[in-house]
């Protein structure tokens, strides 16, 4: 396998590790206001993915950076082309980060209700810009012979692309109940799983059409690659784990559905970076929108060094806040409340507010 082909790969799965990693906190703040009935349910929502969701972001950040890194000319055509989605992701990705920190800062119900607004919306946007970005790398867009885009916003807003941000805002829905199911107690436990198994069977529907789509449109004809038998397969199965009360293999499930969706994308993208609709001629490709061999080198040492490094830090988090959360240890106010931020940064006992 040449370096291009490696940081291919490794781009692939790091988009791949954001969808599953973000997918479910994405999921958690849509569904946060309407499952969390009053206010220590929303709090309880919220602290499930509190200590984990900054971290989770990092790997978006480190896919564009390796974007950069190894294929500049992909990163420089596709960031610039797609600039309104990313303006939009960026404005997403904000209002998330602000509403974590903002809401507690006041005990007041209208407070709340502003910032709670604000990171529901936050967590829809994100996974349908991204999701029209990642589609619109293998749909085409309009790109000339200098790699550059040509195109405008209507270029980027066709069917199959929407599709596709639309189908993984669904994953985000599925994936974030099956996370509640797996991280709450009692009636906010119950309504998380009713509300995953309400949303399996529209999951099914939308990945099996997307994987028909997305090898058609790659024009490899209908018939589905391993990757995406197995993403319907992960979410069928869900489906049924989410019946039979297995909080934990299903939220796996969710997991293996999302990652295999995200990551037959790139497999059918594969050898190219971005089509060009304009003419096939025009297609990057990983080896000529490749960095040159010194930088590749280099970047694959550091990568080798410091990525083992990340995993082992955020799966040790992942198991210190292992602990389901409890919706009644966030039913009496701490008497710091109005001054607490409304995200507990700590497994202990005693909330935040």
């Amino acid at each position: 396998m040449t370096l291009p082909t490696l940081w291919f790969v490794l781009v692939a799965l790091l988009w791949t590790g954001f969808f599953v990693l973000e997918g479910f906190d994405l999921g958690v703040g849509m569904l946060h206001g309407v499952l969390g009935k009053d206010e220590a349910g929303r709090r309880a929502a919220i602290n499930t993915i509190g200590p984990l969701w900054d971290g989770n972001e990092v790997w978006l950040v480190v896919a564009a950076a390796a974007m950069f890194a190894a294929f500049p000319a992909w990163y420089a055509t596709a960031f610039s082309g797609f600039y309104v989605l990313v303006v939009l992701l960026l404005a997403a990705l904000i209002a998330r980060g602000v509403s974590f920190e903002f809401r507690g800062k006041r005990d007041s119900p209208r407070w709340h209700r502003t910032w709670d607004v604000m990171l529901t919306t936050g967590s829809v946007l994100v996974p349908l810009s991204i999701g029209l970005l990642l589609g619109n790398l293998l749909h085409g867009v309009p790109v000339n012979a200098s790699q550059e885009f040509t195109g405008g916003l209507a270029d980027l807003l066709n069917a199959y692309s929407v599709f596709f941000a639309l189908a993984v805002l669904v994953l985000c829905v599925l994936h974030g109940a099956a996370f509640m199911a797996l991280r709450t107690t009692g009636d906010l436990r119950t309504r998380a799983t009713a509300t995953a198994r309400r949303t399996a069977p529209l999951a099914t529907l939308a990945v099996l059409v997307l994987v028909v789509w997305t090898h058609a449109v790659a024009g490899k004809g209908v018939v589905p690659n391993l990757l995406q038998v197995a993403s319907v397969l992960a979410v069928v199965a869900a489906w049924w784990l989410l019946h039979e009360g297995a909080d934990g293999w299903a939220f796996a499930a969710t997991s293996v559905a999302m990652g295999s969706t995200v990551l037959s994308l790139f497999a059918d993208l594969y050898p190219r970076l971005l089509v060009s609709s304009t003419s096939p001629a025009f297609d990057l490709t990983v080896q000529s929108s490749a960095a040159g061999p010194y930088a590749l080198r280099l970047v694959t040492i550091v990568t080798l060094v410091f990525l083992p490094l990340v995993l082992v830090y955020q799966g040790w988090t992942y198991y210190v806040f292992r602990e389901r959360v409890r919706v009644e240890s966030f039913s009496t106010p701490h008497p710091s409340a109005a001054h607490a931020p409304s995200v507990a940064t700590v497994p202990a006992p005693r909330p935040r507010a």
